[in-house]
């Protein structure tokens, strides 16, 4: 086993535990690892990270479902037009995608490339929504649902969440305050069950369309599954919203290191 596959593993471990740490947000992480470090192509990679991200928040979706703040029906009303793009997106869209895009002087922008540049900018949103984190509790209103916003919204995280492998909960989070107006904790956790669905979802759109190495795989999301349980017991000793705004300048230097790398590496 070499540095490379030992690094990879670790950074598994790694994903799970800021998960567990901070509730979101490490799944970012997955595509890098697998491409960098396992040197897999990217659209195996985002195949694989919707696993893990799916499997991921379903853990965390049912440990707040034992504590009651999931909202069922706002999970049902932004799943459903979320799964069916991301789906979508993965079956067709990422497989339509031609190898070669065009060229920009001597430079040839590639699928993969444009795959993991996509990838970086959507880090790098993200990494914004951590560093802000400007999130106040919203006292409980009555849901209502501004359908025809919820299914663009819905449509627009799908096919993101299709193309880059994310979880996409710093856009599916605000929506669900903004949307349906559910308070802080109840969003946040609503948005695991949605991200579960459409991402394990999506990644059926992919068992038929990609040969996938399923030992790897299934080992790969056992450790960032055992990440996750140490996260979730290091979070009684650490403040996870502390840890939330360096992670969010950590995830904007790796969006900026991708690009770099991309850019040059060609």
């Amino acid at each position: 086993m070499d540095l490379n596959t030992i690094l990879g593993y670790f950074g598994a471990l790694i994903i799970g535990v800021v998960l567990g740490l901070i509730g979101g947000g490490g799944s970012i992480l997955t595509v890098p690892v697998l491409v960098y470090l396992f040197y897999i192509n990217p659209v195996t990679a985002t195949a694989y990270s919707l696993f893990v991200v799916g499997f991921s928040s379903l853990i965390g979706a049912l440990q707040n479902i034992k504590k009651g703040l999931v909202d069922f029906r706002t999970a049902l009303v932004f799943a459903t037009p979320a799964l069916l793009a991301v789906y979508a997106t993965r079956k067709y869209l990422v497989p339509a995608i031609p190898n070669e895009l065009f060229y920009f002087g001597d430079f040839l922008m590639t699928k993969n490339i444009a795959i993991m540049m996509f990838f970086a900018i959507i880090m790098m949103l993200a990494s914004v929504s951590m560093i802000r984190n400007n999130k106040k509790e919203v006292p409980e209103m009555t849901i209502k649902y501004n359908y025809t916003l919820i299914i663009i919204e819905g449509v627009i995280v799908g096919v993101l969440t299709g193309i880059v492998g994310a979880g996409g909960g710093f856009l599916i989070i605000p929506a669900l305050v903004l949307l349906a107006k559910l308070p802080m904790k109840k969003a946040v956790a609503t948005s695991l069950l949605i991200i579960a669905i459409k991402s394990l979802i999506g990644f059926i759109g992919d068992v038929e369309n990609l040969e996938l190495d399923w030992l790897f795989l299934l080992s790969f999301t056992a450790i960032s599954v055992v990440g996750i349980f140490i996260g979730t017991y290091l979070s009684n000793f650490i403040e996870g919203k502390k840890l939330k705004k360096g992670f969010g300048w950590f995830v904007l230097i790796m969006g900026i290191y991708i690009i770099f790398k991309e850019l040059t590496n060609h």
